[in-house]
């Protein structure tokens, strides 16, 4: 398992709180300086991956446990399997120089947590993980960076130090 090593970080928060738009703009962030990044999306419920009516849909219908599609540029594999965990997922991912995870709340990961005032007012992630608390909000974790919430920049340059850190550390 050593062979794919990339850097995981997730990136938090309650329902609705905005990490897939604070996602986005880091992704652009981290591309616009050169790293090539991965998504694993956690789902706490049992998504739906296929659209009713396409043929995948329609042969997982029929009983196949998985199905793959593919093109000339991409493709996409659906499974049924249990105990599924990112560490298996980053495989899928060998290239990458950072998968970030969104969700994962719970997780020892090192993340950065989304607290908006329009649907919460504190953290639901232990202090330990955060690698910074991104709110427009007045909460104060002690020794834990409160980010503005359009500070996208200060961070992927936290993001960037424990990329870089990392890769040192794979070399050893």
């Amino acid at each position: 398992m050593d062979a794919v090593n990339p850097y995981m970080a997730a990136v938090s928060g309650v329902k609705n709180s905005g990490k897939t738009t604070f996602l986005e703009k880091l992704i652009q962030e981290l591309d616009r300086r050169g790293y090539r990044v991965a998504v694993v999306k956690h789902d706490g419920h049992d998504f739906a991956a296929d659209t009713e009516g396409t043929d995948t849909f329609r042969l997982r219908e029929a009983g196949a446990y998985g199905t793959c599609i593919f093109s000339g540029n991409k493709w996409m594999a659906v499974k049924e399997e249990k105990n599924m965990d990112p560490e298996r997922l980053a495989f899928l991912f060998p290239e990458a120089d950072i998968i970030l995870l969104e969700g994962m709340k719970e997780s020892s990961y090192p993340k950065f947590e989304i607290v908006r005032k329009v649907n919460s007012r504190e953290s639901v992630c232990e202090a330990e993980t955060l690698l910074g608390l991104v709110t427009d909000t007045d909460l104060i974790i002690s020794g834990i960076p409160s980010i503005g919430m359009e500070d996208i920049g200060k961070c992927a340059d936290i993001l960037q130090k424990e990329i870089e850190k990392h890769k040192k550390q794979k070399k050893i």
